[in-house]
């Protein structure tokens, strides 16, 4: 049987020996082939690492990233510590690229390059059916398109799936940074991609919380940056959105209980909605998205429905039926996924929909990833399963 399996630990111990031992402790003394790490942004990040690669065999690859917030079957934990031991039927490769900041695709080629080094495969043989890959990236850095962009001309093949490494300060904080390890290196501004070589069955997915309103936004002009939307369908682009929610301009803003958060935008490929939802209005009367923009481009209004119910149905019915038997999901959730359950009172029913996954583990993210596309609002996953051979 070809067949992928997870086992994950967590701890809250605060110092780094005690929390390795507990983590690995768990692991029963399993010799996996991949260790995950999600680390509390709040601590130590390279001494936890260290500590757990120092307990594990030489021949599995660790790697790790930071996030406000870890992620297991028991829900979601602030400045908590996860670790997911894959095994079974898979190679991995790891590559690290730095310098998103100054050049992002050039640190996504570096990256996968390495990576499919450490299988003995070029990105030529790739195939579709048998390589997977995870990237996770300095989330603050919001050079996502760009990086997938590099990865993606090196290796078309190569599925993708992943989010951003983060931390428990804002986006915009001065200096701050989402840290991403491999290789006893502990680094940001940088991106690491995870190459998985399996025979088991496996699916990358995303779920989102919200349904399509049947109503349309163009952006009708952007700035240099392609990041802020200067006007929407020829208005004043925060007056013209306010104006279509019915609401002022200043409860647009993302977590506000009637703006961004309740009814975001998506663009729509078939009969597919990814979430590009605006951040903030800014006093000029511009909207922030953190994905490019481009004009002319049409959005699709979306509205917030139960978070919970949404996330059970789709762990319950969704993912058994695009992985046979399901054995193993790593998890990489919007930030702002959390932000808005909490505000909105539905944060219990999100850690509840988690006891109806297969073991997981993952993490909070700095805006995700899905092959070619940066979305936010979504959990992306990577699943896997069994199969008799």
């Amino acid at each position: 049987m070809a067949k992928v399996t997870l086992t994950t630990a967590r701890t809250a111990e605060g110092e780094a020996a005690a929390a390795a031992d507990e983590l690995v402790g768990a692991l029963g003394g399993a010799r996996p082939e991949l260790a995950m790490l999600f680390i509390g942004s709040r601590r130590d990040q390279g001494a936890i690492y260290r500590a757990v690669r120092e307990r594990l065999p030489r021949a599995t690859k660790v790697v790790a990233a930071s996030s406000d917030t870890a992620i297991d079957n028991a829900g979601f934990h602030e400045n908590g510590v996860v670790l997911a031991a894959l095994s079974g039927d898979l190679e991995v490769g790891v590559g690290l690229g730095r310098g998103l900041a100054s050049d992002a695709s050039g640190a996504g080629i570096a990256a996968v390059n390495q990576a499919l080094a450490e299988l003995g495969a070029r990105p030529s043989d790739v195939d579709p059916r048998t390589y997977v890959a995870m990237v996770i990236d300095d989330g603050y850095r919001l050079k996502k398109e760009e990086l997938l962009l590099g990865i993606l001309t090196e290796a078309p093949a190569l599925s993708l799936v992943g989010g951003g490494a983060g931390s428990h300060l804002p986006l915009g904080d001065p200096g701050v940074a989402g840290v991403v390890q491999a290789g006893g290196e502990t680094l940001g501004d940088a991106a690491l991609v995870v190459v998985v070589r399996t025979r088991a069955p496996w699916a990358v997915l995303r779920h989102h919380a919200y349904r399509p309103l049947g109503e349309r936004l163009t952006i009708t002009k952007v700035d240099p940056s392609c990041k802020l939307a200067l006007e929407i369908d020829g208005q004043p682009a925060a007056r013209a959105y306010a104006e279509r929610l019915g609401v002022g301009v200043d409860e647009l803003a993302f977590g506000l209980p009637r703006g961004f958060s309740d009814r975001p935008t998506a663009v729509r490929v078939g009969r597919e909605y990814f979430m590009h939802a605006a951040i903030k209005p800014l006093p000029d009367d511009s909207i922030l998205f953190c994905n490019l923009l481009r004009e002319g481009t049409e959005l699709e209004l979306m509205q917030l429905v139960d978070m919970g119910e949404a996330l059970a149905a789709f762990l319950r019915d969704e993912l058994p039926s695009r992985v046979p038997s399901p054995q193993a999901t790593l998890l990489f959730s919007c930030n702002a996924r959390s932000w808005v359950a909490r505000r909105q009172g539905m944060q219990a029913g999100l850690d509840r929909a988690l006891s109806l996954a297969p073991p997981s583990a993952g993490m909070n993210a700095m805006f995700e990833l899905y092959n070619g596309f940066q979305i936010n609002s979504t959990i992306t996953v990577l699943a896997f399963g069994a199969r008799d051979e």
